[in-house]
Formats: structure tokens, sequence, C-alpha cells
């Protein structure tokens, strides 16, 4: 069982020659057989219960190869967690922030070397869903999903051109449909976020832990498991018809899969 199963990961794989000497050093050396997933899950609860301060210097990675190549994923952690406390410190009005972060010389010296750092987080991650824009930028070709030790799994992968191909097609179809707003500013940044890495970089979505659920959850609606998936299947569908100016198909496929991840999201309350 994963350590934490309620966590999906959207990675960023670049060639190995893409990093710096030091760090084509140390990660050409990973064993690619090491589940890395886990050992960053662990790392991630021991962070819950005893507090450190994430160190901007060495950190993991997680490794795949490709076409002979190795591409590398680094966990990212300190930009991870930082991205991670400016979103919970916009969420609060201006007078409690201090209440729950108290500035100290040692916070301060953390956020001024993170802000300037030129390194951008590889992995972005949610709890209990997916975000539709994710499945935008695959195809169904490019999923692998079944189950090993830990349980069902789903991973999709592609070439960053083709995330990036997508993802514009899937603003152009939003924008067209919507005009400017909430979900094509979504899109806008997810593609600015892509364009930060190498090009020959691969693009990943690990459902993580949810695949879990979800298999269950379809097995519970009778279906066949993660085998009835049709997530990336949905999301096509209704930007197919958003492009198409077909309201009715657009919101079939957006209710079929908020139907399906809905679901999902309800084993929260349950644990």
């Amino acid at each position: 069982m994963l350590a934490t199963p309620y966590v999906a990961s959207l990675r960023i794989y670049e060639p190995l020659e893409s990093f710096d000497e030091s760090d084509r050093l140390r990660w050409g050396d990973i064993n690619t057989e090491l589940h890395t997933g886990k050992e960053e899950q662990l790392n991630a609860l021991k962070r819950l219960i005893h507090m450190k301060r994430p160190s901007i210097g060495l950190d993991g990675a997680h490794i795949i190869v490709h076409k002979d190549a190795r591409y590398v994923a680094p966990w990212s952690t300190a930009q991870r967690c930082w991205a991670a406390l400016n979103e919970f410190k916009s969420s609060l009005p201006s007078s409690v922030v201090p209440m729950f972060f108290p500035q100290s010389e040692a916070l301060e010296e953390f956020e001024f070397s993170l802000e300037n750092s030129s390194r951008y987080a590889h992995i972005l991650t949610e709890t209990w869903i997916i975000p539709p824009r994710w499945f935008a930028l695959f195809s169904p070709e490019e999923r692998l999903r079944g189950h090993n030790s830990d349980g069902a799994f789903t991973i999709m992968r592609t070439e960053m051109a083709l995330a990036k191909q997508r993802c514009i097609a899937t603003h152009q179809a939003v924008r067209k449909a919507f005009g400017p707003g909430p979900v094509e500013e979504e899109l806008v940044q997810l593609l600015n976020w892509l364009n930060v890495f190498d090009p020959r970089s691969i693009v990943e979505c690990d459902y993580g832990g949810l695949a879990i659920y979800l298999d269950q959850s379809l097995r519970e609606q009778g279906e066949s498991g993660l085998d009835a998936d049709s997530s990336i299947e949905d999301v096509h569908s209704s930007i197919e018809g958003l492009a198409s100016g077909d309201g009715a198909q657009a919101g079939r496929g957006y209710e079929r899969l908020v139907s399906r991840w809905r679901r999902v999201a309800a084993f929260e309350q349950a644990m």
C-alpha cells in the first residue's frame, strides 16, 4: 500500500544531459528499478510528524529509461513546499497569516533562497482528484494500467511536443466556447509550466493511489474496474464538442468524467 494513497502526480522527466554536471553524476548512478515513489511519499509523511525545513540542496529524483536514454524528474521538494506555503498564505486574510507563519530569520533566509533559485518544480500534485486539464495532454494509447504489489495503477506518458500541441488545442477550444476565464487561465498556466522544460522531455500523469480507489468505485458500479476508466476519452470528447460548438457532446463527456471522479473524492469522507 502506498504511504500517501490519495495523491496523483503530473511529472516532467527531462533528459539527463539537460542537467548540470553534478546532478548528471548523481542521478546517472541511481538504479532505475528502485521504487523512488515510495521513498518520496515516506519522506513526505516524516515531514508531517517531525517539522523539518526542506533543503534546497541535494534531493531525490524519479528516473525512467526511454529509447535507451535516461530521463529524470527531480522531486523538487523545496520548490513544491514553497508553492504550497504560498498558496495557503494567499487563502488567508493578511492579518491572520502571522498566526500560522511567525516570521523568523531562518524562514526569511529560506524564502530568499527559493525566490532567487532558477529551478522549477518538475512535479505537480493533486489530492483525491485529477484535474480534467491533465487528461487533455494524453491520448488513450499512451495509458498503461494494471495491478502490481501496491494494487491498481494507471500511468500515462507522452512526449513534450504532443502534450503542448494538445494543451494549445484545448485552450483554443475552451476560449472559443467560454472566452477568457478561470478555466482558460488554468490552461495558460499549464502551458507556461510545460514551456519551462527541455522540449525533449517526457510528460507523465500517475494516478498514484487514486487508481486503487477508482478501481474499487468502478467495480461497485458493476463495471470492470480500471478497464472501464475512460477519463481521457471523456475529456477529448468534451473538447471536440466545444471546438465544434456541440454543447450537448461537450456536456456529456464532462459529466461522465466528473461523476466518475466525484465518487473517488467521496472516499476522503469515508476514511
